[in-house]
């Protein structure tokens, strides 16, 4: 029987997370992912990670939160919604929709730092980490685990009642809170995203060959050229992808953002005229503390002249 002090430090401790903006919090014991550790092995050795050679390291971390955290006994998952009010024009280079705003990274790490001390304030002393989109931490899975959702078929993390368009962050600490139970499979027969997926990068249902996704192909990928193989496929994508999401079923139930920090800023604005005539100063200043500041001038331009020039 779970104790009544536990059951009230959960919800406190939830109840917390939802006044600082989060739309969605589980928990999860922290364990190694047993499942999780053929398919990544699998996935590793078949090359769909492409040149994110960091994916390779550090196997063991990213299977067990306990070699990142001492001690470590539960991992609290939450989402943060960043889906936009209005989407870009379809004549231009598109954008997607996690890149409109300024950096996530910089948003909810400092929402998830004030969330920590607030812990700390009501059940004392507390080690804990946390996490957004960075270290290795297989956050979708545990995301899973902690019922906030299922992964679809296009390995995105799908909840039932707002879709998926959401980021996700952790926070690993050593204290005891009563996990939440993982949620049902609501794909069904629907195969909407491998279908719209226009690189075949969704290798099979659930299964995604990385190297072959236009995300990674504008963001991840470092090399002077895209491969020629991709030429005429990537539907105007300059930065990341949103097809998969945007033909999604649930994504009907997708609710806009009300985060300041993640309005639009100008160059979702742009027309492909104005993406041709930008100098890379422009850029600098345009793009700072944006996601677009990752590809740096030299992706960027080459995303686009890859648009423009192999457009079908």
């Amino acid at each position: 029987m779970v104790s009544t002090s536990l059951e009230r430090r959960t919800k406190q401790l939830k109840d917390l997370a939802y006044q600082a903006g989060f739309d969605f919090v589980g928990i999860s014991k922290a364990a190694f992912l047993e499942d999780e550790a053929p398919k990544l092995e699998n996935w590793l050795k078949r090359g769909f990670h492409g040149k994110m050679s960091y994916m390779e390291n550090h196997f063991d971390k990213r299977l067990d939160p306990r070699k990142l955290v001492d001690g470590a006994k539960s991992i609290i998952s939450l989402s943060y919604n960043y889906f936009p009010e209005t989407p870009q024009k379809n004549d231009t280079i598109k954008i997607a929709r996690y890149a409109y705003g300024k950096d996530y990274h910089t948003v909810i790490k400092a929402k998830l730092q004030a969330l920590l001390e607030q812990f700390s304030q009501h059940f004392g002393q507390i080690n804990g980490r946390i996490f957004v989109d960075s270290a290795p931490v297989m956050e979708r899975q545990w995301a899973q685990k902690s019922g906030l959702g299922w992964l679809g078929k296009n390995t995105l993390l799908i909840h039932k009642q707002r879709g998926s368009y959401y980021f996700l962050a952790e926070i690993i600490c050593d204290i005891e809170l009563i996990p939440d139970d993982p949620i049902g499979d609501y794909c069904g027969k629907c195969t909407r995203c491998i279908d719209a997926c226009p690189t075949d990068a969704l290798a099979q249902p659930y299964l995604l060959d990385a190297s072959k996704c236009i995300s990674y192909l504008t963001i991840e990928l470092k090399d002077e050229f895209i491969p020629k193989e991709f030429e005429g496929k990537n539907q105007h994508w300059a930065f990341g992808c949103d097809i998969c999401q945007e033909v999604c079923p649930w994504n009907r139930f997708a609710k806009p953002h009300n985060e300041t920090a993640f309005t639009p800023q100008p160059y979702i604005d742009f027309s492909t005229e104005d993406w041709l005539a930008l100098e890379e100063e422009h850029f600098k200043v345009i793009t700072k503390n944006t996601p677009l500041e990752r590809t740096k001038w030299t992706g960027m331009k080459r995303n686009i002249l890859f648009t423009v020039n192999h457009q079908k």
